[in-house]
């Protein structure tokens, strides 16, 4: 079910919500938490469905904002539109989409708060536009968790280089979350005989892949050796990490994707086993975060310690390679 409201206000969305509960369209009782989605007009309904489809495993309120500072709408009259969704529209949410057009965008923290669930967590999620700093911008700052999407961003690579330094407890990147699945079975490969240690690593992955810095990252935050980490040109592979090698004594251990969708384990002295490695759904990476509320220390000190590490190195071989010519 879906109720419009057009040219609305706030406090009319609040006695709306109410109404659509006294008539049993919607429970708020079983809410966790609230999800507020800022964005921009046209590109709402995928990242909708993405946010229905987990909250049947986290119940929650979507608060949807849309405006656009900088676009066609900013000069227009100032004008709330909302929608509110329930029941088969909303999966096991209820979806509250705001419209703001002209001056009525211009504050967006006052737009939300007298539709946030009371003593419930927030989490706020930037799909494409995302400010520098999620953390000091007027949604970031009222929410316990952050995320963001790096692969959604004019330059995935140089947004994930930057994530360190405005990085505040709370932060995520959903380009973090998609290389749970590698980070998985890397740890149990080392996790498994021969005990030795790693003397170096190799990560490859597409262009356009923010994960593979974040996965080359956390190998040289963990395993403390070298990593060496290579961008390939997209006739080469496209779309996400290539391969992941790990050099010890007694030979590399190899996990590569020779097509998407696809990984095969090779190790030494033990026969090639193939793996299911599909590309991870924007739902089961939404799905992951809500999982847990607290802040994602690793991440931060992923993003911080393990990418420092990674740029000074290679800006030191680069210097090196540079004396040697």
């Amino acid at each position: 079910m879906i109720i419009e409201l057009p040219d609305t206000t706030v406090s009319k969305i609040a006695k709306a919500l109410v109404s659509v509960r006294e008539e049993g369209g919607a429970v708020a009782l079983g809410r966790v938490l609230t999800l507020i989605i800022v964005m921009r007009h046209g590109v709402e309904e995928e990242v909708i469905e993405a946010a229905n489809a987990a909250s049947r495993e986290h119940p929650m309120r979507v608060i949807v904002l849309m405006s656009d500072p900088h676009g066609p709408d900013a000069v227009a009259d100032p004008r709330l539109d909302a929608e509110i969704r329930v029941g088969g529209d909303a999966g096991a949410s209820e979806v509250i989409v705001l419209r703001a057009y002209g001056a009525a965008g211009n504050n967006s923290e006052s737009l939300v708060t007298g539709l946030l669930l009371p003593d419930a967590p927030v989490v706020a999620w930037w799909p494409r536009h995302t400010p520098k700093e999620p953390s000091h911008s007027s949604i970031g700052h009222i929410a316990q968790r952050r995320i963001t999407d790096a692969a959604t961003q004019p330059d995935p690579s140089a947004w994930v280089s930057r994530l360190g330094v405005h990085y505040a407890p709370g932060d995520t990147d959903l380009a973090w979350t998609r290389v749970t699945r590698w980070r998985e079975q890397l740890a149990a490969v080392l996790d498994q005989p021969p005990y030795e240690p790693v003397t170096a690593v190799e990560v490859r992955g597409a262009s356009d892949s923010p994960s593979t810095m974040l996965l080359a990252a956390w190998l040289r935050l963990t395993l403390q050796v070298p990593v060496d980490w290579t961008y390939l040109d997209t006739d080469e592979w496209s779309g996400g990490i290539k391969s992941v090698r790990l050099t010890r004594p007694t030979g590399d251990t190899l996990l590569e994707r020779p097509t998407p969708g696809v990984a095969v384990l090779t190790q030494p002295g033990q026969p090639s086993h193939e793996l299911a490695f599909p590309r991870r759904t924007l739902r089961e990476c939404l799905a992951e975060e809500l999982r847990s509320l607290d802040p994602d220390l690793l991440y931060g000190r992923v993003i911080t310690d393990g990418c420092t590490m990674l740029v000074d190195e290679r800006g030191s071989r680069d210097e090196r390679g540079q004396r040697d010519e």
